[in-house]
């Protein structure tokens, strides 16, 4: 009895959960904004634009903010990819992993030391995918590579808030 109650309460809990379902979009990379975001078109010649989900980019005024578009440009610009998204934020993007080739373009920016790995959104990454971000960031850090070059890079959440409170970054 106490089995079945066990086993009843356990389908309960999976009919009630919310279901994290990961969507695809394939398509060409069109434009890239800066260092963490594009613009895709798909084959019904839609454009969504799209934020690389696990890193945060120095922004264009930052310091390595143009180098990091540079970057992106370089791994994702007028390449056909997929994009494997499960959420959408708050200005209507997509926000996702690229993959071409069999790359993560958003892993490779950590690797080339010009991005961080957001950890303010880490839990909405596999176990794997956090642990993979985390060790390029260090790996990057260590190499001092690209923004690791800069003995206090400012992150870019620190930089957005700044210039909200009316601050000089």
């Amino acid at each position: 009895m106490l089995r079945a109650f066990a086993t009843a309460g356990l389908f309960l809990a999976l009919l009630i959960a919310p279901s994290v379902r990961a969507e695809t979009l394939l398509g060409v990379v069109v434009a890239v904004s800066d260092g963490d975001t594009v613009t895709l078109r798909d084959g019904s010649e839609q454009t969504h634009k799209i934020r690389l989900a696990g890193i945060d980019a120095p922004e264009s005024r930052q310091p390595y903010g143009d180098r990091s578009r540079q970057s992106l440009i370089e791994l994702v610009a007028g390449q056909s990819v997929e994009v494997v998204y499960d959420k959408v934020d708050r200005y209507g993007r997509r926000v996702g992993t690229i993959h071409i080739g069999g790359r993560d373009a958003n892993l490779e920016q950590l690797r080339r030391g010009l991005a961080w790995h957001y950890k303010q959104y880490e839990t909405e990454q596999t176990p794997a995918d956090r642990q993979r971000y985390a060790a390029a960031e260090q790996g990057a850090q260590a190499e001092r590579l690209g923004l690791w070059r800069d003995a206090s890079p400012q992150a870019p959440w620190d930089y957005r808030r700044q210039l909200r409170v009316g601050q000089p970054p």
